[in-house]
């Protein structure tokens, strides 16, 4: 009976806030090359990017929000298409940050995660992603987006609540890495869609629309942004 004992707030208070230790770095290597190969093989690949798109899409949402756009609804699809809606002016400088958050946010997602890591902050960047995942669930607007919200916060508030501290660093670890890693190669993908002439409509091209600057240059910034991060984050999570 003990072990499933409700602890009182101060002790969940230091749970959350405190920290834990560096796991070995065996785990941190491990966790790094099952980000990999979540990434690499493009059969894994189609379905790993839906916890991207999941990113992707809610960077989109909260910088909505933080620059006083009414968001409206999230859908994410089985293809990791999304789609964010938000009412507002459909021009300056929110619409843009709006425009740019998609891209831009898993890897810097990632970046932040591997900052909270190398602090020792494992418990509070499990609860942190769980309390984004659900504040997310409520704006979602399709079933498909729906399931692949509450599984990726279940997963979460899973390991946060029943897993071990060996189980719960190596769980975070592999979700920066992820992140990290994961958020590099959507900006490749955009860049050859529209090599052959496809993604009209894509946020580097909305970008341009809004500022008139080339769409080109908004891609260099996407890359810019994830490899700037996955070299910063690794450094963190590798202690270099």
């Amino acid at each position: 009976m003990d072990s499933l004992a409700i602890p009182s707030l101060p002790d969940l208070w230091d749970q959350v806030f405190g920290t834990q230790p560096d796991p070995d770095l065996w785990v941190v290597i491990a966790t790094l090359a099952a980000a990999l190969a979540a990434v690499g093989p493009h059969s894994v690949w189609r379905l790993s990017r839906n916890a991207i798109t999941i990113a992707h899409e809610g960077g989109h949402g909260l910088i909505a929000l933080l620059t006083g756009r009414t968001l409206t609804g999230i859908r994410l699809h089985s293809d990791t298409s999304g789609l964010t809606v938000s009412r507002g002016k459909p021009h300056g400088l929110g619409m843009i940050l709006t425009a740019a958050a998609g891209y831009t946010a898993p890897p810097l997602l990632g970046l932040g995660g591997a900052a909270l890591l190398a602090a020792g902050h494992i418990t509070l960047l499990l609860w942190l992603a769980t309390a984004l995942l659900i504040a997310m669930l409520v704006m979602i607007r399709n079933a498909y987006g729906a399931l692949t919200v509450i599984l990726s916060g279940g997963a979460f508030l899973a390991v946060s609540w029943l897993a071990g501290p060996q189980v719960q660093a190596a769980f975070a670890y592999a979700v920066v890495w992820f992140l990290l890693v994961g958020g590099v190669r959507p900006a490749f993908e955009l860049q050859r869609k529209r090599a052959r002439g496809g993604a009209g409509d894509s946020d580097a091209d909305q970008l341009s629309r809004l500022t008139h600057v080339p769409a080109g240059l908004w891609l260099f910034l996407f890359h810019a942004v994830s490899l700037c991060s996955l070299v910063g984050g690794a450094r963190w999570l590798l202690e270099i």
